[in-house]
């Protein structure tokens, strides 16, 4: 229910009260106490009987300094979201579950929708491989694991692209450079034993583990080279804690735990360029300004735009965005959200989102007011951000990010100066994929929904071959 524009509905987050008690490891009775609630009362709330109280969240916030915004970190609605895709799959075929089902199931079983998700995504592949003929090709066909690249693409996602421990240790390290990041970023690996040089015919990076040498290409952007200075000496200096937050994750295979060590030696990286306080606190002077961003960090616009969606510290979070990469031909190669914003697993992503357009005007930002199928509301930037090879001949990396927020945080944005952000007429509606968008009038429809029943009439052609029954 909405009034004003604002999500009206109770609050029901057992499964997440009943993990903060179990974490301060207090029973019932004690966390009850010092709630100032009665028993019964925190048993009906963490069996999500009741809603949470605005009682409770003062005493939340007042007894334990938790930030209740926490509870609502958009983990449910994006259970939510990911199921319903899935359960708008063909082999469903008697409809989808009613949306308050759905909410019960990512509320008081989360583990149990993941583990739904889990399994449709393994049944996806396996027939994806059959109909591919991978077998054949000599490929793996078990179909029993899910890809590596989506299990850490999940791992980063519900964690809010937020690591914790990675990244107040690359706070430390940060301090302890006094601004001559570089330098202090080669001593340390210099203690390491490791010789740095420069040479164009190893790639961008390479690290010899056997001579300890480390070669940079000197054609790379400065800002490029400390990244990856910073991200070799991650995966050595600070390999313990990589590991341990690598064992926690529990990957199903190896090549998803090494995928996920590129990504986390990435975090380091990404967080002693911006350190978290100071990048946030600049953040806010700026409006978020990207480039006034990328050039006191030093850091290239990517890089700024994407560390501004980890920006989710409890206790100091900043504006929740998200983030995407793609490449000319839609595909998203990149992507992070601390919102309820949802990404197409399977196909295109929605035509209608500025960020394909973002191509046709090179180094210009483009504005968007768009509106989701759920009745979400986003202020979206897109920006071309294509890459040299440094050198004649040598091929552009072509790509586009998106970086968005919903509405009510635009104002917080240098960007979204002078937009109608009080005006219905100005929003577009985009999707997340068309294979699940129920928009019956959609003019860039390339196929039709997989729950939608179709009527076609060969004597009649609008702007689709085919019209979609409600």
């Amino acid at each position: 229910m909405r009034a004003n524009g604002q999500d009206t509905r109770k609050l029901y987050v057992g499964a997440k009260l009943r993990e903060l008690r179990q974490r301060l490891e207090l029973t019932q009775k004690d966390f009850a106490a010092k709630l100032g609630i009665s028993l019964p009362y925190l048993n009906q709330m963490e069996n999500n009987n009741r809603p949470l109280s605005t009682v409770v969240v003062l005493a939340l916030a007042q007894e334990f300094g938790f930030d209740v915004t926490e509870l609502t970190s958009g983990d449910a609605e994006r259970l939510i979201s990911d199921m319903r895709e899935a359960l708008a799959d063909p082999v469903f075929t008697d409809g989808q579950p009613a949306l308050t089902d759905l909410r019960l199931a990512a509320s008081n079983a989360p583990a149990l929708a993941r583990s739904f998700l889990s399994l449709h995504r393994a049944y996806r592949q396996a027939q994806e491989r059959l109909a591919s003929l991978d077998e054949a090709l000599g490929r793996d066909g078990s179909g029993a694991a899910p890809s590596p690249w989506e299990e850490v693409r999940d791992f980063f996602h519900y964690c809010d692209n937020y690591i914790d421990a990675v990244d107040h240790a690359a706070e430390r390290f940060a301090a302890k450079a006094q601004g001559d990041l570089a330098a202090h970023t080669e001593a340390m690996l210099a203690a390491q034993g490791v010789t740095i040089r420069r040479a164009t015919d190893q790639g961008l990076r390479r690290y010899d583990i056997e001579t300890r040498v480390l070669t940079l290409s000197p054609r790379a952007a400065p800002e490029t080279q400390r990244f990856q200075l910073l991200h070799q000496y991650a995966l050595l200096g600070q390999a313990q804690l990589l590991d341990a937050t690598l064992d926690f994750a529990r990957f199903q295979s190896e090549t998803a735990r090494a995928i996920a060590q590129v990504g986390m030696a990435n975090y380091f990286a990404g967080a002693v360029l911006m350190p978290y306080t100071r990048f946030a606190e600049a953040a806010r002077t700026t409006r978020h300004d990207l480039e006034r961003l990328s050039i006191q960090f030093g850091a290239s616009i990517e890089q700024v735009a994407h560390r501004l969606a980890t920006l989710q510290r409890p206790g100091a979070k900043g504006v929740p965005f998200f983030f995407t990469r793609v490449d000319q031909a839609g595909t998203i190669t990149k992507r992070h959200s601390a919102t309820r914003f949802q990404f197409a697993r399977f196909g295109g992503a929605c035509p209608l989102w500025n960020v394909h357009q973002a191509f046709e005007t090179p180094t210009q930002f483009l504005r968007q007011l768009a509106e989701t199928p759920d009745g979400v509301r986003y202020f979206i930037l897109a920006r071309d951000v294509s890459k040299s090879g440094g050198a004649w001949g040598a091929p552009l990396r072509r790509f586009a990010i998106s970086l968005g927020c919903e509405v009510k945080h635009a104002k917080e944005l240098i960007y979204a100066d002078g937009m109608p952000l009080d005006d219905d007429g100005a929003y577009q509606p985009i999707g997340i994929s068309c294979r699940i968008c129920e928009r019956q009038n959609c003019h860039q429809r390339s196929v039709p929904p997989l729950e939608g029943k179709l009527r076609v009439d060969p004597h009649e052609r609008g702007t689709l071959p085919y019209r979609l029954e409600t």
